[in-house]
C-alpha cells in the first residue's frame, strides 16, 4: 500500500510516497480502507520536529481519517466489514495511508449526512474543540463563551458546538472570515485586526484560546470571576488565574468514538457542518502540509486517499 513518511525532520519536502505492507488488525482492532484524511497542524509541527524524539523516525503522518472497515478482529467490538466509519487515530499510526488499523473505541459511524472527504475533517479538529469546550471548559447553554481563532478547523467546530449548546458565543477571526463565522452560529463576530475584543465581551463564562500569545494575555480581562481559560497552544497563567478564582486547562485531544458519535449526532441533525478549504491527493500530502502552515485557511484542508 502507499503511506507518505518522514525519515528526517524538516520541510515539506522531507514527505516521500513509499510502498509499505498492509497491516493486520490486532486485539480490538478494525483495519480502515482510507478514503480520506485530513491534515492538521500537528502533523507539520511533528515533521518540523516537535514532540517526537528523532529514534521515532520513520514516520507517518496523519491523525484522523475517514473510510471503511475491511477486516476486523474478532474481539472488536461494535462494528463490522464494510462500516463507514471515521476516527481520530492513536499516535502510534498514521492517517497518510491506504490502510490503517485502529482500536475500534476509537472510531465511530460516519454520519450520511458527509461524504467521506468531509467526515475525514472532523475527528481531530472535532474533539478537540469538544473536549476544550466540554470536558475541560464545562461550558454549558445559558453561559458565554469568547473563542479565539473562530475561522479555522478547530474553531469553526467550536463556534457551531457552543451555539448547539446553546451558549452565547463571541468569537475572534480575521476580516475575512467575520461573514463565515457569523454563519457559524456566533453572536458577536469581531475581526481581530479592526476591534479589540475586550470592547464587547464582558464577564465571560469561558475563554477557549487557539491563539496563545499577548491575546491569551488580554483575554484576562473579560473573564468572569470564577470563569476558566481552556487552552491548546499555551497553559494558561496559573498566578493570574487565583486571582480571579479561574480553572484553567492547556491540552491535546485524544482519540474518544464515545464522544465522535456525540459530534456525528450534531451533524446528522444539520447542527454542525465541516468545512473544506482545499483538497489534495495523497501523493500531494507535501503541498497540503505547505498550504495548511503558510497560507489562509478557512476550515480544514483534506487528502483525498482512495482511487
Amino acid at each position: 500500500m502507499k503511506a507518505v513518511r518522514i525519515h528526517e525532520f524538516g520541510g515539506p519536502e522531507t514527505l516521500k510516497v513509499e510502498d509499505v505492507p498492509v497491516p493486520e488488525p490486532g486485539p480490538g482492532e478494525v483495519r480502515i480502507r482510507v478514503m480520506a484524511a485530513s491534515v492538521n497542524p500537528v502533523d507539520y509541527k511533528m515533521r518540523n520536529g516537535g514532540y517526537l524524539p528523532p529514534d521515532a523516525l520513520p514516520l507517518t503522518l496523519g491523525r484522523d481519517v475517514a473510510g471503511v472497515i475491511d477486516a476486523a478482529d474478532a474481539s472488536a467490538e461494535g462494528l463490522k466489514i464494510g462500516d463507514a466509519v471515521f476516527a481520530m487515530l492513536d499516535r502510534d499510526h498514521g492517517g497518510y495511508v491506504e490502510f490503517v488499523t485502529q482500536t475500534a473505541g476509537n472510531c465511530a459511524k460516519k454520519p450520511d449526512r458527509l461524504d467521506f472527504i468531509q467526515a475525514a475533517a472532523v475527528p481531530l479538529a472535532g474533539l478537540t474543540a469538544w473536549q476544550g469546550l466540554f470536558d475541560h471548559g464545562r461550558l454549558q447553554s445559558g453561559q458565554s463563551v469568547l473563542i479565539h481563532g473562530a475561522g479555522g478547523g478547530v474553531g469553526h467546530f467550536a463556534v457551531q458546538f457552543a451555539h448547539a449548546r446553546g451558549a452565547k458565543v463571541y468569537a475572534t477571526c480575521s476580516g475575512q472570515d467575520v461573514d463565515f463565522v457569523r454563519g457559524l452560529g456566533a453572536d458577536v463576530v469581531l475581526d481581530y485586526k479592526a476591534e479589540r475584543f475586550e470592547d464587547r465581551a464582558r464577564d465571560v463564562d469561558l475563554v477557549y484560546d487557539l491563539v496563545a500569545g499577548e491575546t491569551q494575555d488580554r483575554s484576562w480581562a473579560v473573564l468572569k470571576d470564577g470563569g476558566a481559560i481552556v487552552s491548546t497552544l499555551k497553559a494558561p497563567d496559573k498566578a493570574r488565574a487565583a486571582a480571579k478564582h479561574a480553572r484553567v486547562a492547556h491540552y491535546m485531544a485524544q482519540p474518544n468514538g464515545a464522544e465522535l458519535a456525540e459530534i456525528a449526532r450534531l451533524i446528522e441533525a444539520g447542527q454542525v457542518t465541516p468545512t473544506i478549504d482545499r483538497v489534495f491527493p495523497l501523493d500531494a500530502a507535501a503541498e497540503a502540509e505547505r498550504v495548511l502552515e503558510h497560507d489562509h485557511v478557512r476550515g480544514k484542508v483534506v487528502l483525498s486517499v482512495a482511487r
